[in-house]
């Protein structure tokens, strides 16, 4: 019996792993029937034992596509039976991913974030009027606390005004105007957070509970 006792070590690699090795041998099995018909009829039994492995994935919409996928995966692209969806191929499941490319725009102002960009972008493409005003003038003083949060110094007006100058490309330009940016100290200001039922007084708040029921002693 000790001959017969097979290790982990000594057997095939797990292709898909979450299928067990029963799944596995199941598949190289159906590889060795010669008769194209028997290997439809065993392929769709496997096929069905694998959708009961799966039980909450059967609604899903591409459930049967993947089943089918997995199959020919396990069988390292071996099996020849007829599928009722397009076969795959060994090339796209190796096939590298194209890099991701980093959103940020302007590495050099990270500290700004990629939505002051977007909104500059907004602000360019609307027409000149009081709208428009508002808005730069908000997305002024939201980059201006977005520096203060950086660095917790001070920053001129000019300073921001230039930033913005060179992130809309020349299509918001703010340093011949008058508009004067929020003050520092009023950007920097945050509300204290009260936590264990603290009032701002510091004393703390029990409200009473009217349901509950008197002791009678």
């Amino acid at each position: 019996m000790l001959n017969q006792l097979e290790y982990n070590t000594e057997r095939p690699k797990l292709i898909i792993p979450e299928y067990g090795r029963h799944i596995q041998k199941m598949v190289q099995h159906a590889i060795t029937f010669e008769d194209r018909e028997e290997r439809n009829k065993i392929v769709k039994s496997i096929i069905a034992v694998m959708g009961n492995l799966n039980p909450h994935l059967r609604d899903v919409p591409d459930f049967q596509p993947m089943l089918w996928d997995q199959l020919f995966i396990i069988s390292d692209f071996k099996l020849d039976v007829d599928s009722p969806f397009p076969i795959p191929k060994r090339e796209m499941l190796e096939e590298r991913p194209e890099p991701l490319k980093y959103p940020q725009n302007f590495p050099k102002y990270r500290f700004y974030g990629n939505n002051i960009k977007r909104m500059i972008d907004v602000a360019v493409s609307w027409e000149d009027s009081e709208k428009k005003d508002a808005l730069v003038l908000t997305i002024a003083n939201h980059m201006k606390k977005s520096f203060l949060s950086w660095n917790k110094d001070s920053v001129e007006d000019d300073v921001i005004f230039k930033h913005l100058l060179e992130l809309s490309s020349g299509k918001i330009n703010l340093l011949e105007s008058d508009e004067d940016l929020s003050n520092s100290s009023d950007l920097l200001k945050t509300k204290k957070k009260f936590t264990n039922g603290s009032t701002p007084s510091g004393k703390k708040n029990f409200k009473s509970n009217t349901n509950r029921p008197r002791k009678r002693y």
